[in-house]
């Protein structure tokens, strides 16, 4: 019989001891909200979040007095690993993070200080809040309180600098890829303006003069000095005129062949390098041919299109091959030398369509 009472009394007395310490423990209790992984967005009634969510409100209500002054802080930490890269795992675990606290602060009307906040990298795609609530009968001192908003403080700082730092970072980045930019265009340049001074007939006008005298090698082979010029009134537009000579005889003049003709022409130049050129030409002449025992004498008029290219030989010199059509009108008359004397022998007329000049000219531009 003492024995028991011994043994009673020594259990009451440790449950003495120990109930106190008992009653100063606090608990602590996790909610986890899950996310679709790659997602940050917060989807309620998905994966049992609402239960979840459910419960956390119902936990709130309870210590809200204790929250709200600041001495039960809500510990969220947001997890995210199915992304790519560190910094946007980071950036969409912080995210989600906002998210839950925006939903808690909208239905348990809670604020922002009441939070302290963390962001993974690892383990999952979910965001937990854990509270650590006091057994009844106890409560938080303004210590720990204290020390809880200092780390808060110290968190918000440090995550402040480290968003400081990343957007440095992506700025001298920014900053980088512009200058690389811009040095590769200006090397562009350069290069595209070394290679327009390299070749300058293949990117120049060819023809970039203001006058020009002209020499059809064609007429001159053909023993009849030719000789034009032309007037460049802008890139694409001149206006040329040519004109020719000659007076041959042999055989005691018994053969002849003499003649003279003025062509001026309007010109349009075409193409980047203004070589290609259309015209409009008028002719004019007179004649005297006897080239057998019958002459022909008389006038010519006429006019038609021409086309034609310059080549450029170098700085001064072009090449001008050109070709005309149209229409000419011939009147002249025959005649017979008979003891010197010139004995006609009746008029002629005839219209003549097709070519009516041809010429590979040397062009002199003289400035």
């Amino acid at each position: 019989m003492s024995r028991k009472i011994t043994f009673l009394t020594l259990f009451l007395w440790l449950m003495t001891v120990t109930f106190p310490v008992i009653a100063q423990q606090k608990t602590d209790t996790t909610y986890t909200f899950r996310f679709v992984p790659q997602k940050d967005m917060f989807y309620v009634p998905w994966n049992g979040n609402d239960t979840e969510l459910a419960r956390l409100l119902e936990c709130i209500e309870n210590n809200k007095a204790t929250i709200l002054d600041g001495k039960l802080p809500l510990l969220v930490d947001g997890y995210c690993n199915s992304l790519g890269g560190e910094a946007e795992n980071l950036a969409t675990a912080k995210i989600r993070a906002n998210r839950v606290k925006s939903e808690l602060i909208i239905r348990a009307k809670i604020k922002e200080e009441n939070f302290i906040t963390r962001n993974h990298v690892t383990e999952g795609d979910f965001v937990t809040v854990r509270l650590t609530v006091p057994v009844k009968g106890t409560a938080v001192t303004d210590a720990e309180a204290e020390a809880r908003r200092k780390a808060e403080a110290e968190r918000l700082e440090t995550e402040k600098r480290a968003e400081q730092e990343r957007l440095a970072e992506e700025q001298r980045k920014a900053e980088e890829e512009a200058r690389l930019a811009a040095e590769k265009a200006e090397a562009e340049k350069t290069a595209q303006q070394n290679k327009l001074t390299d070749t300058p007939s293949e990117t120049k006008i060819t023809n970039d003069y203001h006058f020009s005298l002209h020499a059809n090698l064609l007429r001159w082979a053909t023993l009849t000095p030719d000789l034009g010029a032309e007037w460049r009134i802008c890139p694409s537009w001149s206006i040329a005129v040519n004109g020719s000579w000659t007076s041959l005889s042999w055989s005691d003049k018994e053969r002849r062949y003499a003649l003279w003709e003025v062509a001026p022409e309007v010109r349009y130049y075409m193409g980047e390098k203004k070589a290609w050129y259309l015209g409009a030409m008028f002719k004019a002449g007179q004649f005297n041919y006897k080239l057998s025992e019958t002459g022909k004498q008389g006038d010519l008029m006429g006019g038609g299109i021409t086309a034609g290219y310059q080549l450029r030989l170098n700085k001064s010199l072009d090449l001008d091959c050109n070709l005309g059509l149209g229409y000419l009108n011939v009147d002249f008359e025959k005649y017979e030398v008979i003891d010197d004397v010139r004995v006609r022998r009746g008029n002629e007329t005839k219209d003549w369509y097709g070519p009516i000049n041809a010429g590979v000219t040397l062009v002199w531009k003289l400035f």
